[in-house]
């Protein structure tokens, strides 16, 4: 089988310098993706992949955890996530995550978890897609959820499936969540009026409160 390396950077997609990863998401999701390329490098491997993206994600958002499933179902799960480097991670080892999703053309390694898989770059560049058809100013954690179960053939979703969880089954709950977060959004915006100021306080000085929803 012929080997396959990361593309070279897109102009919407994270690159090999940390600064660029954050483009186009918030700071809630930017924070993920720190997250994981810390964990990949704090690995060892070569390249940041779903499963990395995966974890912290499952970290650091804790409705992402609760749309996963109950405790024993996480605690499962995370399990496997914390044991990539035995047993089924070994054969990630020297290996390019590439689901066929995208073209890759052959590049050379950096070794320093500088690059993204194409499956981890492609995710990203689909949250960022999720968040725009919809309206947002910037992609959010279930949009990179969404993202990575969506891909059948990534390491994630392979991981969820290890620990009994369908990932098609996690895209509804993972709408519903987008759902929600987008009606409150809404509804903030909406208070907020169409300048993006608040109304005046009652009793108050008569100011405005600036919208800070992003």
């Amino acid at each position: 089988m012929q080997s396959r390396t990361a593309r070279p950077t897109a102009p919407d997609s994270p690159g090999a310098h940390p600064h660029q990863d954050a483009a186009g998401l918030g700071v809630e999701l930017a924070t993920v993706v720190a997250g994981a390329r810390r964990r990949a490098v704090r690995d060892g491997d070569r390249q940041v992949d779903t499963a990395h993206l995966l974890h912290s994600l499952l970290e650091q958002d804790p409705e992402v955890r609760s749309v996963v499933g109950g405790p024993p179902q996480l605690a499962r799960l995370l399990g496997y996530l914390v044991q990539r480097s035995i047993g089924y991670g070994l054969r990630w080892q020297g290996s390019v995550e590439d689901s066929g999703a995208i073209a890759v053309v052959p590049r050379p390694a950096t070794g320093d978890a500088g690059d993204w898989s194409p499956a981890a770059a492609d995710a990203l560049h689909q949250a960022r897609e999720r968040a725009r058809r919809r309206g947002g100013s910037a992609a959010d954690a279930p949009d990179l959820f969404a993202a990575l179960v969506a891909d059948p053939d990534s390491r994630a979703v392979e991981v969820l499936g290890r620990a009994g969880i369908d990932a098609r089954e996690l895209s509804d709950r993972i709408a519903a969540l987008i759902a929600d977060r987008s009606a409150e959004r809404g509804a903030v915006r909406s208070e907020a009026g169409p300048a993006g100021f608040g109304a005046a306080t009652p009793g108050g000085d008569g100011e405005f409160a600036r919208d800070a929803v992003c």
